[in-house]
């Protein structure tokens, strides 16, 4: 992890754009302000292009998507991309159904994102390989580094598959992640939240993989740092300790002070 990028993004602290998730807005928002972001979440078709416009990175999500919410992904992501900003695209429950496919096909024929990041079986979705999936989680792996390097090449992208080791895809080369903590599995929208973080961490000034390395692995230090307080016993207490923990230094994630949070 380059600390210098999550300090980068917290004395910038750039808005990221979202059109996400129903379910995950509020944890999205908390989270990013945690981490040093600027969070804003808005869908109305009228001033997505605007709000894309004054943004600095451009979060798409369709874990509660409705048809006509396509459109306006569409039109603000196509504004990002004429303005030159990142965007993450989290194509969250692709596998589990036609429509997710054919609404994520849709979106990528007229968006570039910068970075793809989902789970396994959601990337494998992506480039036609079967993986096991129940609803929109994954329960098989398959070739993940295959499967995140035909993903990349298939649509010029960096990749991210989160998994119990995170895979990464980009300035062609493999990046392993294996920070984290099985909590993470049982709170709603941690996947989601994950997305908001990486997009602020893109808009820094290094390379790509540099930014989504230090993005995952201060985010799985900080679920680890939180399992660890001697108040947490599950995913009810972890969550604000992990809330907190996103707003700490790298130092302290890493071998540095451990004073409760």
């Amino acid at each position: 992890m380059n600390p210098d990028i999550i300090q980068q993004v917290r004395n910038n602290t750039p808005l990221i754009h979202h059109l996400t998730n129903q379910v995950v807005m509020n944890f999205s928002a908390n989270g990013l302000l945690a981490f040093g972001g600027s969070p804003v979440m808005a869908k109305e078709m009228r001033e997505v292009a605007d709000m894309a416009k004054i943004a600095d990175a451009l979060v798409l999500n369709i874990g509660t998507i409705i048809e006509n919410e396509v459109t306006a992904m569409i039109v603000a992501g196509k504004a990002a991309n004429e303005k030159g900003i990142p965007i993450v695209l989290d194509p969250v429950g692709v596998a589990a159904t036609s429509f997710r496919k054919d609404m994520i096909e849709k979106i990528l024929q007229e968006v570039h994102p910068t970075v793809i990041k989902g789970n396994a079986g959601e990337i494998a979705s992506l480039v036609e390989t079967d993986i096991q999936m129940r609803g929109v989680d994954s329960v098989g792996e398959g070739n993940v580094d295959e499967i995140a390097e035909k993903a990349s090449i298939k649509y010029d992208t960096a990749i991210v598959i989160t998994g119990k080791t995170d895979v990464i895809y980009a300035d062609q080369k493999l990046i392993y992640n294996q920070t984290g903590h099985p909590l993470l599995a049982s709170i709603t929208g941690s996947g989601c939240l994950l997305g908001s973080i990486v997009a602020a961490c893109l808009t820094t000034s290094y390379p790509i993989s540099e930014q989504l390395r230090s993005a995952l692995s201060f985010y799985g230090l900080a679920a680890e740092r939180a399992a660890e307080q001697p108040y947490v016993h599950g995913p009810g207490t972890f969550l604000p300790h992990f809330l907190d923990a996103l707003s700490f230094a790298p130092k302290q994630l890493n071998g540095g002070p451990k004073n409760d949070i």
